[in-house]
């Protein structure tokens, strides 16, 4: 026999458990299946264990995609303050970490509960440590083979995420569901991720692993003011991970390592004031003292100021304003926070996320091509199509 209901989302992340409480509360059967044995894994450990859960001001601005204008729909009727009256209804406490960041001031925790909570509200049930074999199309509805036997539903929510950190359960069994279908799914790639150096640089940064430094960094047109992280492997930090997002092999990247500093005018003025002094000693103002005595190891200046010439340090100016490096790579989904790209934005309803070719099919969240910035954005990109699609099934 069937186990019948209205709803069945596949995914128990931040999407599948936002829309899943939004239909139910619509008076729809909901099913979540999970093939984890827990929910929300990804919710727990993001934002350093206390989930920045999403931005308040958030916007189209801050999403990739290769159809910009879909995603405006779905964040303008479900915006930041919509899930921050939730957050605060349910008594959670928060902290704003950076301008329009807000985590929880405990655990990320909190938002899993509330989440379930609203699900468990909402009657819709989660079946956790189920996974779905097959997903089969009859005319007026779908039927799935599970480990927990064959499910049929009116209405079909694919959930499943993306590819970044497969260690968590992360698989492509979403684009699987959208090709069987017909959809197009756009080439995927790890984003919001670590680079990689090649052995010289990296040995030479190695052992300046766990320092940060505010940068500039740009790539392709887009530049990010944020720290960057030396760690073993490369760079990372909030700059890094942000311009990963846009670097694709092959592209270099260039790092103002004093931003919103006229370095040419600061070592002129040195070498008058200080003709002893060295350039380490003068970076090392504006940088981690070891990350300035190590960069200019790197780069060969030694010897006190006065033996400069202008056109030297002229060049020496550029060099901290624009160090450009080649990347070998980056650290790829193992440690990627999102996945770009994934199912065609065209095959949807930016309305209400189904599927255009199968009416009852939907996708939301990181499965579809929308990629948010760092900071929370990808989290309101779940919790917006999550509802879009949830008001809808």
């Amino acid at each position: 026999m069937s186990d019948s209901h209205d709803v069945v989302i596949i995914g128990a992340g931040a999407a599948g458990l936002m829309c899943a409480a939004t239909a139910g509360y619509r008076g729809r059967r909901v099913l979540v299946i999970e093939h984890a044995r827990k929910p929300g894994k990804k919710i727990l450990m993001s934002g350093g264990g206390r989930c920045n859960f999403t931005h308040l001001e958030s916007s189209p601005a801050n999403f990739l995609s290769d159809n910009p204008s879909f995603c405006i729909s779905a964040l303008k009727r479900y915006t930041p303050f919509h899930f921050l009256e939730l957050v605060e209804r349910h008594g959670i406490e928060h902290v704003e970490k950076a301008p329009g960041q807000l985590f929880c001031r405990g655990r990320s925790q909190e938002i899993l509960d509330m989440l379930c909570t609203e699900c468990d509200h909402a009657s819709a049930e989660i079946r956790l440590g189920t996974s779905v074999q097959a997903v089969q199309d009859h005319g007026d509805g779908f039927t799935l083979d599970t480990t927990g036997g064959r499910v049929r539903c009116e209405s079909l929510v694919v959930a499943t995420g993306g590819l970044s950190i497969p260690t968590m359960g992360a698989t492509g069994f979403g684009y699987e569901i959208a090709r069987q279908f017909g959809l197009n799914v756009l080439p995927t790639r790890a984003g919001l991720v670590p680079f990689t150096l090649h052995r010289q640089l990296k040995d030479h940064l190695a052992p300046l692993a766990g320092i940060s430094a505010p940068v500039e960094v740009h790539c392709n047109g887009e530049s990010f003011r944020e720290p960057m992280l030396v760690t073993h492997r490369g760079l990372s930090g909030p700059a890094m991970l942000q311009i990963s997002s846009f670097w694709y092999p092959g592209d270099s990247l260039e790092i103002n390592l004093v931003p919103g500093e006229a370095m040419r005018d600061t070592l002129y003025g040195r070498r008058r004031q200080r003709p002893q002094s060295s350039v380490a000693g003068c970076l090392g103002e504006h940088l981690p003292r070891r990350f300035a005595e190590a960069f200019c190891g790197l780069q060969q200046w030694s010897g006190p100021l006065q033996q400069y010439s202008n056109p030297e340090l002229d060049a020496v100016a550029a060099t901290l304003g624009q160090w450009r490096i080649d990347p070998a790579g980056t650290e790829g989904y193992r440690t990627a926070e999102v996945t770009l790209g994934g199912v065609d934005t065209r095959e949807l309803s930016s309305k209400t996320m189904e599927a255009k070719r199968r009416p009852g099919l939907f996708f939301i969240g990181e499965v579809v091509d929308v990629t948010g910035h760092l900071g929370g954005h990808n989290f309101q990109w779940a919790w917006a199509s999550a509802v879009a699609a949830g008001q809808e099934v």
